[in-house]
């Protein structure tokens, strides 16, 4: 009995977090269109960032890109929209980022890089939930400020 109880709780675990994964507004890939995005020159360009589920009740988030050099880089970043630092992997200009949910179709989002803010923006899913726009500043490898805003159709 206690077997079938706790396989029960576990089950009922899973399912939940699927649940309010899927009505996350950010979940699925999302592609770069180019044509309505102004990225600075020696930002980084991420081309499709992916949303997906991650156990327990973490989000993780793939990025695949061109850094600020124009070489192709591959990033994970797995979390939870609390505002604290989780690690970041693959990313030459970050190793941690926090996530804050601002609300249902935006997040606020700061990158560090060993202890010392690299970028922050902002990124928000349209009501149709077809497009998804992020704005993000940025401190370049000169110490200049640079500016971004993408533009993200859903795939």
């Amino acid at each position: 009995m206690r077997t079938k109880t706790i396989g029960f709780i576990l089950a009922l675990c899973v399912l939940t977090s699927g649940a309010c994964f899927a009505a996350d507004t950010f979940a699925g890939t999302w592609k770069l269109n180019e044509k309505k995005s102004k990225i600075a020159s020696g930002m980084s360009k991420n081309r499709t960032v992916t949303y997906s589920n991650a156990f327990p009740f973490q989000t993780k988030v793939t990025i695949d890109g061109l850094d600020a050099h124009g070489k192709p880089f591959h990033s994970d970043w797995t979390g939870r929209y609390d505002g604290s630092d989780y690690k970041v992997t693959g990313d030459p200009s970050s190793d941690t980022r926090a996530v804050k949910r601002v609300d249902d179709r935006t997040l606020q989002f700061w990158s560090k890089k060993n202890g010392k803010l690299v970028n922050s923006g902002r990124t928000s899913v349209a009501a149709d939930g077809k497009t998804r726009t992020v704005d993000v500043t940025g401190i370049g490898a000169k110490g200049k400020k640079s500016h971004a805003h993408a533009v993200y159709d859903k795939a």
